[in-house]
């Protein structure tokens, strides 16, 4: 088996960087030709060649916008595609640099849209660039923006919230996700977070048998469980009231639904969580924690067990 010169190999590894698979690809393919087996280098071969096909089909695309979110799209896809075999960290390192260097430079160049809506989009994309990146102070920075612009988004809290957790400030972290998954579960888009504080959550609770839809709904309940979720603050009088009406709105809601309550048991639960909480923080009547946490029971009797441990 051949060895690859690492002057070869890090050029390569530079044009891919630089978001040019295709330079990449020729280099590679010479450098495989005097080491057939060599690991890395077919990774690697494998990865510009994937890239070489999207970065085609993004020069043809006129909109800047449309371009760069072609490139953030098959990121995610690319997760997939490469786990199908054994990963490198080198290649997928530089890789991972160009495809996000090149989107973050589109959504920058997009960045005196007038439109506050979707400004707050592309101040989100431009700070999930950075995050994938490891430029979490920018990050945070861009999302805090997006919050401002577009507050109650779940998705911007949520990435909030993760590059906080990989910047090693944890407790805003828990609050912000929390929060997110308070918001609108279905609004979260699980395959960019990359924070082991969510990806360890996400994956106790898929162990549970769930996925999807349902997966979304549970990871707030199993949040509180297992003590990730468990920074909280006090809500504003108006909060709890919406509070008590979007319980009991779920509570007839799940009447109606019958058998066909999978998303809305845990939802409602999640606000009983957040319900007991407030009568907690206020010193409320112990009664009406009593009522909800017979309530939880009667719903899910193992989370109930689970909760009051």
């Amino acid at each position: 088996m051949g060895i690859p010169s690492e002057t070869e190999l890090t050029a390569a590894f530079n044009s891919l960087k630089e978001g040019n698979p295709r330079k990449a690809k020729a280099v590679l393919e010479d450098i495989l030709s005097e080491a057939l087996e060599n690991e890395e280098v077919l990774f690697a071969v494998k990865c510009a060649g994937y890239w070489c096909d999207v970065f085609r089909k993004a020069e043809i695309v006129p909109e800047e916008y449309e371009k760069a979110d072609l490139l953030l799209n098959e990121w995610k896809k690319f997760g997939s595609y490469i786990r199908q075999g054994k990963i490198f960290e080198r290649p997928l390192f530089a890789v991972k640099t160009g495809v996000c260097t090149t989107a973050l430079k589109l959504y920058r160049s997009m960045l005196n849209e007038k439109n506050k809506a979707l400004k707050a989009v592309i101040l989100s994309k431009a700070g999930l660039c950075n995050k994938l990146l490891g430029n979490y102070e920018t990050g945070i920075a861009l999302f805090q923006e997006a919050n401002t612009l577009s507050p109650q988004n779940a998705d911007i809290l949520a990435e909030l919230a993760d590059c906080y957790a990989l910047s090693g400030e944890e407790k805003t972290a828990k609050v912000l996700f929390r929060e997110a998954f308070f918001i609108e579960p279905q609004k979260v888009d699980n395959s960019f977070l990359e924070s082991e504080l969510f990806c360890r959550l996400a994956e106790r609770t898929a162990e549970q048998g769930y996925s999807g839809d349902i997966l979304q709904e549970w990871i707030p309940v199993y949040g509180v469980l297992y003590g990730v979720f468990n920074v909280k603050r006090e809500l504003r009088a108006l909060e709890a009231g919406q509070l008590k009406q979007a319980v009991f709105a779920l509570e007839n809601e799940i009447k109606e639904a019958g058998d066909e309550s999978e998303l809305l048991v845990p939802r409602l639960i999640n606000r009983y969580f957040w319900l007991i909480d407030h009568y907690i923080t206020t010193n409320g009547e112990r009664k009406r924690i009593n009522e909800l946490l017979l309530k939880i029971k009667l719903l899910d009797g193992s989370i109930y067990d689970m909760y009051t441990v």
